[in-house]
């Protein structure tokens, strides 16, 4: 049987594509953040950012740390392996990152509009699992994974409460 049938209705194919998106974005945008690629600012200039959003202690590890998960999370989602995990680590940053830009509203300029849409990909995600196109493929959470879901919930909000509480 193909996968592309009338049972998923094109469903792994969709989730596929969420996950690639999900995983280019967060992922050049760790690299620009932190790296420097793709003409980004780098880490003295995103550390620069984040203390602009108010964060004020230990933010070269915190600047380190959102970097790694944006990337680590993104190779994770392109090739679909621990998915619960990529999934709820960019779930965690995007959270942070809206509550960062919160104040700047729905809208142009320093608006969250484009993280609250990143960050509710990486929740879809972890709510319905990877899909067949993975190599998580053959796994519990990929069969059965709003179990897993709500671990990973409460590993992204735990850590998006310890970063606004840490830093």
């Amino acid at each position: 049987m193909s996968r592309w049938s009338d049972e998923n209705g094109g469903l792994d194919y969709g989730l596929l594509v969420l996950r690639l998106m999900l995983a280019v974005a967060m992922g050049a945008h760790g690299l620009m953040q932190v790296f420097g690629l793709f003409g980004g600012p780098g880490m003295a200039a995103f550390t620069a950012q984040l203390q602009g959003f108010g964060f004020s202690r230990n933010l070269e590890f915190l600047t380190w740390l959102t970097g790694v998960t944006e990337v680590a999370g993104s190779v994770l989602m392109v090739i679909g392996l621990f998915t619960p995990l990529a999934a709820a680590g960019l779930l965690g940053v995007g959270i942070s990152a809206v509550r960062a830009k919160w104040a700047g509203g729905f809208g142009p300029g320093v608006g969250f509009e484009l993280e609250v849409t990143l960050t509710a990909i990486a929740f879809a995600l972890l709510l319905t699992g990877p899909g067949w196109y993975a190599l998580d493929r053959h796994t519990a959470w990929r069969r059965k994974p709003l179990g897993f879901a709500i671990g990973g919930i409460i590993l992204a909000v735990g850590g998006a409460v310890a970063v606004g509480s840490l830093f």
